[in-house]
């Protein structure tokens, strides 16, 4: 049988063009930060984000990463929206984050995010709602959420 894919709209618009949460930053080995720079860059080209992702812009993911680093979200937002290149970018968020920015520990918890009960829980319901029950127990993990809402879990 044919496994599920999202319910086209169960989730609002679907920004493809987001970078997977899994991809690492070049500059500090972060995994999800050259998704929360594409969204900066998104707002800053198109004043905002679809509404399906602006509840979450600074905020869950992004937040935690900030948190992290011990920055306010914000100020990813600022550095992104007055860097020239990308390499002006990495230089503003290096001096702005810790010297060590403890990648190992930041990416060990974003795999793992949604996998406590009440994450296994949120999952579940966020699975049932894109129409997608029998995906339960496959995508474990936030991070593997996005990816299969933005079709790159098949």
């Amino acid at each position: 049988m044919a496994k599920s894919k999202p319910i086209p709209g169960s989730t609002g618009e679907v920004l493809t063009s987001l970078p997977s949460p899994y991809l690492p930053h070049p500059a500090t080995g972060l995994l999800y930060l050259p998704r929360m720079i594409a969204k900066c860059r998104y707002v800053q080209q198109h004043g905002e984000l679809p509404k399906s992702y602006r509840k979450n812009y600074k905020r869950g993911l992004d937040r935690f990463l900030s948190m992290h680093l011990g920055v306010d979200p914000v100020q990813i937002e600022e550095a992104v929206h007055s860097a020239a290149d990308d390499a002006e970018l990495d230089a503003k968020l290096l001096a702005l984050f810790p010297d060590d920015v403890r990648a190992a520990k930041w990416n060990r918890e974003l795999v793992q995010k949604g996998m406590t009960e009440a994450g296994r829980e949120f999952l579940a319901e966020a699975l049932g709602n894109m129409g997608c029950n029998d995906r339960v127990g496959e995508i474990i993990s936030v991070p593997d959420l996005i990816d299969f809402d933005e079709g790159r879990i098949e």
